[in-house]
């Protein structure tokens, strides 16, 4: 987009533009989402940014009012797999937090000069920029809806002192950090101890939330996923193994989505976390919102797919489908190569009990590394997830992935791909001998969850 197309956008306060960019006014030091609600700045008086840090970093405060900071996610990053996608990807993960920007580097196979260099050049802010931006944002979560001491949520939140956090806090927000907790909306306000921390998983357009949770509920593994509820008010629940302990996770189905027909157009999913150390958040949420698939841009998927004769009625039926991926992309890889029987049976024999088991969730899934010596196609996959000889981290090169998978034995092409599009969240894989027509590209994932959807079969004639 040009910049009078993006005002347009801001003009029309159109909600599709959300996380694709934002827009800063020059005469209050505010940047905002495109549909913020405030009267419409004039034009000369606005610049346009590709990410919150960059807004951040030219010394912009975050709006109040639309707060920009908890804006969906960039589709773009979904669908690139060029180095500044990937470094996205694994920022959005912590990864900078746990690894400095030198192992960013390190899994991105370039040097930290380079990777600066890219990132600078496209999005105006660089790796420490992007990764401070999201720890504010993360601060901002806890203090509205947990009642941690400030000093504990400093660190939580990735900062390496309370000075930085401070300063960090006024500068996004125009507040301290007692004040932010203060002005916490009433819905946002600190939860029960004990109860997790609530929040709300934003996303872009409708989302049509019944297949998705039909695939989950038909795909649980006992003892690490469940799903309760009847069909529109389903609630999903599992285990995650997190960088710095171990979290619960459920999110809510919410009405209107019975039988995956219906869909809601409201912004978000309702979510709540227990995690045993608050240092896991980011990551927490990341990984949630790659699994539910929320980062998505439904209104170019569904403008693409309904070109297509076949598929215009799908579309039409379930506007804003999604292509769930993977909470954990090794275990997702163990469990497309074993099946859902044989993955559960995992979880009893090597699975890890969880201290405190809740309901029936007892365990996390198992390490690979508790799985190599298992022998046969599941031990060498295993192995070579353990040894990095295969890496399917948020910043894996998708086709370097592929090429190790194929290269293992017992992996056939059909389970490479479902591991592509799940584990490594590509939105256009196709597996072999589908004979998916190249018009629906680059979303052919998604077409094939809308023949799912609609229990047609996925291999096309």
């Amino acid at each position: 987009m040009d910049e009078e197309s993006r005002y347009e956008a801001v003009r029309s306060r159109d909600a599709r533009f959300d996380g694709a960019f934002c827009f800063a006014v020059e005469t209050t030091g505010i940047y905002c989402r495109p549909s913020c609600p405030a009267v419409t700045p004039k034009r000369r008086n606005v610049r346009f940014f590709p990410t919150a840090a960059a807004a951040q970093s030219s010394g912009f405060r975050a709006c109040r009012r639309c707060r920009p900071d908890a804006s969906p996610g960039s589709a773009e990053w979904n669908v690139r797999a060029d180095v500044v996608g990937r470094a996205m990807r694994l920022i959005a993960d912590g990864v900078v937090d746990r690894e400095g920007v030198a192992g960013l580097a390190a899994r991105l196979g370039y040097s930290a000069r380079q990777v600066q260099r890219q990132l600078t050049a496209e999005l105006g802010a660089g790796p420490v920029a992007l990764a401070r931006a999201q720890r504010a944002h993360t601060a901002r979560v806890l203090l509205w809806t947990t009642g941690l001491p400030v000093t504990e949520i400093a660190f939580a939140s990735g900062f390496a002192s309370v000075r930085q956090f401070n300063d960090t806090i006024r500068a996004v927000y125009a507040a301290t950090p007692t004040q932010l907790r203060a002005a916490a909306p009433r819905q946002d306000r600190t939860a029960a101890p004990g109860a997790g921390i609530p929040l709300r998983l934003a996303h872009r357009g409708p989302y049509c939330a019944g297949p998705v949770f039909d695939l989950l509920e038909a795909e649980a593994v006992p003892g690490v996923e469940e799903m309760s509820g009847p069909p529109g008010g389903r609630t999903y629940r599992r285990t995650l193994r997190l960088p710095y302990g171990t979290g619960i996770v459920a999110v809510g189905e919410r009405p209107g989505s019975v039988s995956g027909a219906a869909v809601h157009p409201g912004g978000w999913l309702d979510a709540r976390l227990h995690l045993t150390d608050p240092r896991d958040l980011t990551t927490a949420v990341q990984r949630l919102r790659r699994l539910l698939d929320l980062d998505a841009d439904p209104y170019a998927v569904d403008e693409r797919l309904a070109a297509h004769p076949r598929l215009a009625p799908l579309v039409a039926a379930r506007p804003g489908l999604r292509a769930p991926g993977a909470a954990d992309p090794e275990e997702y890889a163990v469990r497309a190569l074993v099946g859902r029987a044989e993955a559960g049976h995992l979880v009893r024999v090597h699975g890890k009990t969880l201290d405190a088991p809740c309901g029936g969730l007892t365990h996390l899934f198992p390490e690979p590394a508790a799985l190599a010596g298992t022998g046969g196609p599941l031990g060498a996959l295993a192995t070579a997830l353990a040894d990095g000889t295969v890496r399917l981290d948020a910043g894996a090169d998708r086709d370097d992935a592929q090429e190790a998978l194929l290269a293992l034995p017992g992996l056939d092409g059909r389970t490479v791909a479902a591991i592509r599009a799940r584990a490594l969240g590509d939105p256009d894989v196709a597996p072999p001998g589908a004979g998916v027509p190249d018009s629906w590209r680059p979303w052919r994932t998604y077409a094939l969850h809308h023949l799912r959807a609609a229990e047609e079969p996925h291999v096309l004639h």
